[in-house]
């Protein structure tokens, strides 16, 4: 079970954007920079994003995307929701019709609790808790450059 890099690249982006929540809206070109992903790349995953509601693009000189609600109030499911679809690692988890033996099967059993465990840390987890991570690992990189 992977994400995608449009999972994977749309949490670094969203991240990005909680970090510099206060100097909304950011321009594409400065994420992609800190992030080291294309802009193209992030040009395909903003309009499901602002679709969504998690953010909201302006135009013109200034412009940019910037998020469309505080960091604390955006989880990490619904970003990877809306970028990778179903996180379910079999598809007779979401839908028991297309095997006959979804009723008794145990594997099937495993691979629902395995989905269960990854939705709930998902959903425990907004975009501010990310921001905390981030500034954590940051102090102590800092740290041993002063050793």
């Amino acid at each position: 079970m992977k994400l995608s890099t449009r999972g994977r690249y749309g949490a670094r982006a969203l991240l990005d954007l909680a970090v510099h929540y206060d100097r909304s809206p950011i321009p594409l070109r400065d994420i992609a920079r800190r992030q080291g992903i294309s802009v193209q790349y992030l040009e395909h995953l903003v309009p499901p994003l602002i679709k969504a509601g998690i953010l909201r693009g302006i135009r013109g000189a200034g412009g940019g995307i910037a998020l469309s609600k505080p960091p604390e109030q955006i989880k990490l499911s619904q970003v990877i929701e809306i970028l990778e679809g179903s996180t379910t690692p079999v598809e007779c988890v979401d839908n028991p019709a297309v095997c006959p033996r979804s009723d008794s099967c145990v594997t099937r059993d495993i691979w629902a609790e395995v989905n269960k465990a990854m939705g709930c840390v998902l959903e425990s987890i907004t975009l501010e808790d990310l921001v905390k991570r981030h500034e954590e690992k940051e102090k102590a990189k800092t740290l041993l450059y002063h050793i």
